[in-house]
């Protein structure tokens, strides 16, 4: 028998805090409207951004478009470095010689910021999809392969020894032991790169394409729109969040009794 879930009100008190320091600041501080646009004004252009009822902006009623262009680069990005950063992990921590070949050279390539990775990129790639897929994935990568490798070297030697004296041949210990122990370790770090994908995003999308949040608030910023980069932060914040409750839930599918 399930239990009821209920409503956590306290989780809305640091929002509903914002949202009154939003409404109440700028009027007492008189901050002006081209620095800091009214809660009012950036949900009408939220609104008018996903519906185009209003035309208040050159981005009305192009949510969706850039919304959809801006998913696929996060999709393509996380899952590459999904598949290769729980690959890596699960080998390095497995197998001790994949471990000193590979590990050291990973965590040599982790120190380079992402922007620094930016101007190759375009060299490599030019403007477009690719490089931004690229950049996403990139630093995308370390989080998962870091928190995989640490998964699998923090199982129980002990149930991994109890398996070998049961018989089990090291395919059989990766997969039977080694892989559902270390889940939640998998799994927290798929979460912490779902976040960097989406921050990447908005670096890769500065190279000049033509759809994308990431582009929209750029054109924004050329134009002294800050309403719209506001609206575009609100969005990015939103899609990322449900990306994330997607991990949790398919987490949850996979391992009920942690719940």
């Amino acid at each position: 028998m399930t239990k009821e879930k209920k409503i956590d009100f306290v989780n809305f008190i640091v929002p509903g805090l914002f949202i009154i320091s939003w409404i109440v600041l700028p009027k007492i501080l008189n901050t002006p409207e081209y620095l800091l646009p009214s809660l009012s004004r950036v949900w009408d252009c939220f609104v008018d951004f996903v519906t185009g009822n209003r035309e208040l902006t050159a981005y009305s009623g192009k949510f969706f478009e850039n919304a959809i262009a801006s998913l696929y680069r996060v999709v393509w990005g996380f899952g590459i470095a999904s598949v290769l950063g729980v690959i890596f992990g699960i080998l390095s921590g497995h197998f001790l010689m994949v471990k000193r070949l590979f590990d050291p050279f990973i965590h040599i390539i982790r120190m380079i910021p992402g922007v620094g990775w930016f101007p190759i990129a375009m060299v490599w790639f030019g403007v477009g999809n690719k490089t931004t897929i690229f950049l996403i994935s990139l630093a995308a990568f370390f989080p998962v392969y870091v928190n995989t490798l640490r998964a699998v070297l923090d199982v129980d030697p002990m149930v991994i020894n109890a398996g070998r004296v049961l018989g089990a041949n090291s395919r059989e210990l990766l997969w039977s032991i080694i892989l559902p122990s270390s889940l939640p370790g998998i799994f927290s770090g798929l979460r912490l790169s779902m976040g960097v994908c989406w921050a990447y995003l908005v670096l890769g999308e500065l190279t000049g394409v033509n759809e994308g949040l990431g582009a929209v608030m750029m054109d924004s910023r050329m134009l002294g729109n800050v309403d719209m980069i506001i609206v575009c932060m609100i969005a990015i914040a939103i899609l990322g969040r449900i990306c994330d409750l997607l991990l949790v839930s398919i987490f949850k599918l996979i391992r009920p009794y942690d719940n």
